[in-house]
């Protein structure tokens, strides 16, 4: 026998710690090799984590909510290996996470920053000093720069963590204190109190500026509720895609641009290879790469499309990570990211794709998958909706939303006159940040993807 220490493995490259979340298995317990031994969150995933080696959970040196730098002691494991028991041996290979929860969507705009562009994986690991005696990691300061709590107000929140460290849990439950203190109304004790007279404003001397009148705060309309009504909490996840469209929408002002494509050579030729590359590669074959492949191509027309805003300054990438919306079995959305999709054919897009959405849907994504993207499609036609006004994934400045593909009649052109006929028909919706995109490229971006989907070869080859 011998004592081991389960590491707080990396997990993505910008991800420096993690948040302890729950703990899967007491002490004492036996623990199978790669069986799920906790829960972490980190600010993009959270993340099962399982064990490296068969043995008995003897000891926990991390508790729910312990902020734990990648690398660090998570747990003791006594493994079933030669030798005495003696001092605990340090282990820290890495493994892929199971994402549990992850990024949200289409609509939704990333989780919290990572590193920034000019940030250094050196810069972002240490621990931030931002008051006397006091630290706070990354992820707690990216979290109350998102919230707009002032560092006074920071400091205020007590911490559960080491050393009275402030960890996600602590500032999320102090939100929903924060929240719910805001939401009720001061109780009026004196209903029968004079009020005071105004006084009028003081005369002030010649030619002295008067202050400018400030903004009173919007208050929210008090909700009636009655009893034949269900009250559902958001939990953490809805909340933070709740902040996350409302950052968006504050962040960029949207404009949407509206193209229908005549997709009838597309559709017919998916019909026709797709129990082919079925039979061939076990593997089916959507119309997603082929949409992918055909904003990879616009994007390399307009590269302007493909940038970020910091600040001033715009960041124009030079890889092309589109990211794909997935519906998952809980009902919310995920984007993970195809990296350098411009220089793959149509082959390995399908089987990127494939893979990804069917990680995605087991929860097997690791916090990489879903980092890096420069451009979010969303196919809203698989919900059956024709067209959708999706909000900006940021620091992204624009989405394409992927209409349903129905029939209609339609006037077909030809050397002999004109005809009426049946054809494929989709809308594509593009939102695009006003800021930076303008509408005759927002435009022009969207009407080149429709005709290179117009205009797919009938002979293509997978």
């Amino acid at each position: 026998m011998a004592l081991v220490e389960m590491l707080m493995p990396k997990m993505g490259e910008s991800i420096i710690e993690g948040t302890v979340l729950k703990w899967l298995k007491n002490v004492g317990d036996r623990i199978e090799e790669e069986e799920s031994v906790l829960e972490v969150a980190t600010d993009k995933v959270d993340t099962e984590i399982p064990a490296l080696q068969t043995g008995i959970l003897r000891e926990i040196l991390a508790h729910e909510g312990d902020i734990i730098a990648v690398g660090k002691a998570l747990a003791v494991i006594e493994t079933e290996m030669n030798g005495d028991v003696g001092e605990p041996q340090n282990t820290s290979q890495e493994f892929t996470p199971a994402s549990t929860t992850s990024n949200i969507a289409t609509a939704a705009p990333q989780s919290t920053p990572a590193l920034s562009e000019t940030e250094s994986p050196v810069q972002a690991a240490s621990t931030i000093p931002v008051a006397e005696g006091r630290f706070y990691s990354p992820l707690v300061m990216n979290i109350a720069r998102q919230e707009n709590i002032p560092m006074a107000e920071l400091d205020q929140v007590p911490g559960t963590g080491l050393e009275g460290r402030v960890t996600k849990k602590d500032l999320f439950a102090y939100l929903e204190n924060r929240e719910a203190a805001a939401a009720t109304p001061p109780i009026n004790t004196a209903s029968s109190a004079t009020i005071a007279p105004v006084p009028a404003p003081a005369q002030l001397p010649e030619g002295t500026m008067t202050p400018e009148k400030t903004t009173p705060p919007i208050s929210r309309p008090n909700v009636s509720v009655s009893g034949s009504n269900e009250i559902i909490e958001m939990d953490r996840m809805r909340k933070m895609i709740a902040q996350r469209m409302v950052d968006s929408k504050r962040i960029s002002p949207h404009v949407t641009s509206f193209v229908e494509a005549d997709v009838t050579n597309m559709v017919n030729w998916r019909n026709k290879m797709k129990d082919i590359y079925k039979q061939r590669e076990g593997e089916n074959l959507t119309f997603t790469p082929i949409f992918i492949e055909a904003v990879a191509k616009a994007i390399r027309d307009f590269p302007m499309i493909n940038v970020s805003v910091e600040g001033d300054t715009i960041i124009k990438k030079r890889d092309i990570n589109i990211g794909m919306a997935v519906a998952l079995p809980t009902g919310n959305l995920i984007v993970p990211v195809i990296r350098n999709a411009d220089q793959m054919n149509l082959n390995g897009l399908t089987k990127k794709v494939n893979d990804l959405a069917n990680r995605a849907r087991i929860n097997k994504l690791t916090p990489d998958d879903l980092s890096d993207g420069t451009y979010t499609i969303s196919n809203v036609g698989s919900f059956g909706n024709i067209m959708g006004t999706p909000i900006i994934n940021q620091p992204q400045v624009a989405i394409l939303a992927l209409g349903v593909i129905k029939k209609k009649p339609a006037v077909i052109e030809t050397p002999a006159g004109d005809l009426i006929g049946i054809r494929q028909f989709m809308f594509l919706s593009h939102s695009y940040d006003h800021r930076v995109v303008d509408g005759s490229l927002g435009g022009m971006f969207v009407k080149r993807v429709a005709e290179y989907l117009e205009a797919f070869d009938l002979n293509t080859t997978l």
